[in-house]
């Protein structure tokens, strides 16, 4: 699969005249058709709801276009939940999934009504005396531990991870939370990340619709949802093929009606938690090539740096690269792609193929549309960049203005260095 730019070098030129690089661009025309196709492909499910999730990408003005096509939102901290609140989710739209959570986000999270997601059996309890008594609904993350594997071979290691119930303190922890009140049940689970393949959510489905059914069997709870979360992933490199999402759908649909139709279960609805197949191909990191250096390798140092994108710095993830203007030009120059941080494993690429770069090419890093902007953090006293919506119509919106040294200064308690430096 070729790999191409939503953007071209004269978008790119004459942006830049307003809003300098580096900056995130998104394209709204991909992320409403993506949204639309999830959304059909669910429709079967009366209940359906896609819960975006907002670590993902915690940008209103992006959240507020999933929001149009029916999509809640997913959060694991306080301001995430105050940022959907503020956008006018309804509670039963915000899902809050945490680990480790702080009490008092508990109570907002209820307070706002949002429905609560407990990661561990020792929450109930925490829950309960945070709250005076337990929510009408609750979900349950479950982790089955051991590795899960598919056709393709071992896809994650659920064992290894911090998050989840096992099965017993499940079954268990349904039994306690129905005695306390509990109307209704969701079932979650998250098994394997950044999957490329179509068979994954189908293959979770079906544990998580079996167990579904041996705990209303045994318990007598009502399971109002069951959440396959997220994991649906996105073809970073060029050499694989995307997922279908009405494939997926499709996959997911057949185990329904296999597992829960014939156990009476057919009022179940089924919520997701995409982050990164919602929004990552959507965006990209454009930055411009402002030196080359020629040691032992060769370099090329663009305006971006780890702290616009670190996940290639982080775990050696690949983000491909396109040199605008130059995308039909043979790719017969080895580089290192590195930003300025005072850390060598600031690389935006290692030993990549690509044409000739010069100083002064705009280069566009795909698939930071996830898990891009959001992490990003202020090392080296490095700002944020801007965050730029390409519209439908080619208009370009400003929707999160770059840092400025006011921005990264303005905590400081010492006010008195605060305003030497002019602020």
């Amino acid at each position: 699969m070729e790999k191409k730019p939503f953007v071209t070098k004269e978008q790119i030129e004459e942006i830049v005249k307003k809003y300098p690089t580096p900056f995130h661009i998104y394209d709204e025309k991909g992320i409403r058709e993506n949204a639309k196709a999830v959304q059909e492909a669910f429709a079967w499910n009366k209940g359906f709801k896609e819960f975006f999730a907002v670590k993902a990408n915690p940008n209103p003005a992006l959240i507020s276009i999933l929001k149009e096509y029916g999509c809640g939102c997913d959060c694991s901290s306080m301001t995430e939940l105050m940022l959907s609140h503020a956008m006018e989710l309804d509670g039963e739209s915000i899902m809050f999934s945490s680990n480790d959570t702080p009490l008092e986000e508990f109570e907002y999270a209820d307070q706002i009504g949002a429905i609560i997601n407990l990661d561990d059996f020792t929450h109930i309890q925490c829950l309960e005396e945070t709250l005076g008594k337990l929510p009408k609904t609750l979900s349950c993350r479950y982790n089955p531990g051991g590795v899960f594997q598919m056709s393709n071979g071992i896809m994650d290691n659920p064992g290894d991870a911090k998050y989840g119930f096992t099965t017993e303190q499940l079954f268990e922890g349904y039994r306690i939370m129905k005695e306390k009140g509990v109307e209704n049940f969701g079932l979650h689970a998250f098994l394997a990340s950044n999957t490329v393949t179509n068979e994954y959510y189908p293959m979770l489905a079906k544990e998580l619709f079996e167990l579904a059914v041996k705990l209303k069997e045994e318990t007598g709870a009502h399971i109002r949802f069951i959440n396959l979360s997220g994991g649906v992933g996105i073809p970073y490199t060029p050499d694989q093929e995307p997922n279908d999402i009405r494939v997926i759908g499709e996959g997911v649909r057949k185990v329904y009606e296999e597992v829960l139709v014939p156990a009476g279960m057919d009022d179940v609805a089924i919520y997701t938690e995409m982050g990164r197949f919602m929004m990552g191909p959507y965006g990209a990191l454009v930055t411009k090539a402002i030196h080359e250096k020629h040691t032992h390798k060769e370099y090329i140092g663009v305006d971006a740096c780890a702290v616009n994108l670190m996940r290639p710095a982080m775990y050696g993830a690949y983000h491909h690269i396109t040199v605008l203007g130059k995308e039909d030009a043979a790719c017969d120059h080895k580089y290192d792609v590195t930003g300025s941080l005072c850390e060598n494993n600031d690389k935006f690429a290692i030993d990549r193929m690509l044409p000739q770069i010069d100083k002064g090419d705009y280069l566009v890093i795909h698939d930071t549309g996830a898990h891009g902007f959001a992490m990003g953090y202020n090392y080296n006293g490095k700002l944020k960049s801007a965050e730029l919506l390409l519209k439908e119509d080619g208009n370009v919106e400003l929707i999160r203005r770059a840092e400025t040294p006011q921005d990264y200064f303005a905590t400081l308690d010492q006010w008195d260095i605060y305003h030497k430096m002019g602020f």
